[in-house]
């Protein structure tokens, strides 16, 4: 049997579970798992945050989208330029301080993975203690004594 003719097969879209276009391949030596995974989806602005596990919801600030839990102040490194989804790491970042800019707050936050840094704008519905407490944490911990032991 000749199967020559089936290895030009062409594509179909199919459906997936949440109702979205995918292209499939019709052979299989074409299918990876890794082109499926780089494939984008729709955002919808929800998700679960991977440090305190609350859902968050779309944010009412106006905001494109959020890139942060307002609970806890963690996000996670999906990005390496603003909105591209593109970053191997995929691992969580922590809040380390708090700067303006122009007027306006913004959290610095530190990848545990890889450890590089990123800012990412306060918005509106943030927890205020936490972000205090952030802001206060150079004074309360200072990186040097701040009086004399020595008389």
């Amino acid at each position: 049997m000749d199967y020559s003719e089936f290895e030009n097969l062409p594509r179909r879209e199919k459906l997936n579970k949440r109702g979205h276009r995918s292209v499939v391949q019709e052979n299989e030596d074409d299918y990876s798992p890794a082109k499926k995974r780089n494939v984008r989806r729709p955002d919808t602005g929800e998700f679960r945050c991977r440090n305190c596990r609350h859902l968050i919801g779309v944010p009412d600030s106006g905001t494109r989208q959020r890139n942060h839990c307002p609970h806890c102040l963690h996000s996670v490194h999906l990005d390496n330029n603003p909105g591209d989804r593109a970053s191997s790491c995929k691992s969580i970042m922590d809040p380390i301080t708090i700067w303006v800019r122009n007027g306006e707050w913004v959290l610095l936050h530190r990848c545990r993975g890889c450890g590089q840094i990123k800012a990412n704008r306060v918005a509106p519905d943030d927890n205020e203690v936490l972000l205090v407490s952030i802001a206060m944490r150079p004074i309360g911990q200072p990186a040097f004594p701040l009086y004399s032991t020595e008389e």
